[in-house]
């Protein structure tokens, strides 16, 4: 898999912190598509219903809401990454679906991803994944996340 670029040698939060916001973005949406997506496997739903709850969770407005509840248990250099991914203007227009202020939230959401991604801190990443979604959130009504990259 290395071959691929799924296993590589962690960043120095430095060097990670110097990508462009948006870069980092692009990354941590994969990752937080990647984390929904392992979460809804531990469940015995269909195909069908587990892309239904995918989408439900990977969007803005879920993304935004999420962000909302971690920003309490954020560090500082994790608040200054989301600040960087709010503030960062990209070339296109917000979709036409989404609240513009929800994408913005999402896309600093999707930096900080990124950046623990790339620094290799894996285990902090599952442990804001695991506090976006508390039990009884409706997004996603997990019963355990076992959730790791």
């Amino acid at each position: 898999m290395e071959e691929w670029g799924l296993a590589r040698e962690p960043m120095s939060d430095k060097d990670a912190e110097l990508k462009n916001p948006l870069t980092l973005a692009f990354i941590g949406d994969t990752v937080w598509d990647l984390l929904v997506r392992q979460a809804l496997l531990d469940t015995s739903a269909r195909v069908n219903t587990l892309h239904r709850r995918a989408t439900a969770v990977v969007n803005a407005g879920a993304q935004s809401r999420a962000l909302e509840r971690l920003e309490s248990l954020l560090e500082e250099p994790e608040k200054a990454i989301v600040r960087r991914g709010f503030n960062a203007h990209c070339g296109h227009v917000t979709p036409r679906n989404q609240d513009p202020v929800d994408y913005r939230r999402a896309t600093g959401l999707e930096a900080l991803l990124g950046w623990l991604y790339l620094c290799g801190k894996r285990e902090r990443l599952t442990e804001l994944f695991t506090a976006a979604f508390p039990a009884g959130v409706p997004e996603i009504s997990p019963t355990g996340w076992k959730t790791t990259l």
